[in-house]
């Protein structure tokens, strides 16, 4: 069976940077399942993978656009301490959760000066360009169930 919309994907990857240095990996690990045309996946990875069937590998190059975004510069803002209410700590690469006209974004401390925090709420991955090395494991069609919820269901997937 070949990946297209509405299809149950396992895959075994290796996601580096443009360095090469490893970001992620399912080595050693369940393969990542997950449903084909859902958006559970970055777009260009998930394009990529349109027609391969089980036993392919692969590698991609992902740019920003069709990855992570690129670096959005609204999103770095300066906060006061004093919303930080009950932290007294404060260190870069602390994650928080943000309130936001659009729900919560997760942030990053980036910067702290003084009272003055700096916070990062692009993707860790913004801008960067990836590539990712790929083996499709398994390919199936979806359930109803899965296309309704838009996520996959059991083993490597969703538990309800």
């Amino acid at each position: 069976m070949q990946i297209a919309d509405k299809s149950v994907v396992s895959i075994h990857y290796t996601l580096t940077n443009a360095e090469g240095n490893v970001l992620d990996s399912s080595n050693g690990q369940e393969p990542l399942a997950y449903l084909h045309g859902a958006s559970n996946i970055i777009p260009g990875l998930e394009n990529a993978l349109v027609g391969k069937v089980v036993g392919d590998s692969l590698q991609v190059t992902v740019e920003p656009e069709e990855g992570y975004g690129p670096v959005r510069d609204e999103l770095v803002q300066d906060v006061e301490r004093s919303a930080f209410s009950g932290i007294d700590d404060i260190q870069i690469g602390m994650q928080f959760m943000a309130q936001t006209p659009w729900g919560e974004q997760p942030v990053t401390v980036i910067k702290v000066e003084g009272d003055n925090i700096t916070l990062d709420g692009n993707h860790p991955l913004a801008g960067q360009t990836l590539t990712f090395d790929v083996e499709v494991v398994e390919v199936r069609s979806a359930t109803e169930e899965e296309v309704e919820h838009r996520h996959v269901h059991g083993a490597g997937g969703h538990h309800h």
